[in-house]
């Protein structure tokens, strides 16, 4: 079973930048397609973006297009959330998951995927 940790969170003010970094260990790594998740307190659980396992391919949420950007480096096993311009509705806890296929089809499902890391704070004042 793939092993998740996520890294990069903290506290940064509106307009800021921060970079999320999910590794994992355990597996083929290209041969999974990989996804990003948020909640924030009150919440449920909301889609951010996928990518397939080859990387060819990346979804979005409308409410972070143009803003959050995901890739991934195979030979590193890991997946990264570049995020510019946050706003403080970006407030959250960011999940990385795991779906033991390369591709996937329906990406914003939470069922779709397999394994979730445990998270990691970010924070984003006005």
């Amino acid at each position: 079973q793939v092993q998740l940790v996520e890294s990069g969170g903290g506290s940064v003010q509106a307009g800021g930048s921060l970079r999320l970094s999910c590794v994992a260990s355990g597996g083929t790594f290209s041969r999974y397609a990989m996804g990003w998740f948020r909640q924030a307190p009150g919440k449920e659980h909301e889609f951010v973006a996928a990518i397939t396992g080859s990387g060819g391919s990346a979804y979005y949420s409308d409410s972070v297009k143009g803003r959050l950007t995901i890739s991934r480096d195979n030979a590193k096993s890991t997946v990264y959330l570049q995020m510019n311009s946050l706003k403080p509705e970006d407030t959250a806890v960011y999940y990385c998951a795991v779906r033991y296929s390369s591709y996937i089809f329906d990406y914003a499902s939470g069922t779709a995927y397999d394994y979730w890391g445990q998270g990691t704070q970010v924070t984003v004042s006005s």
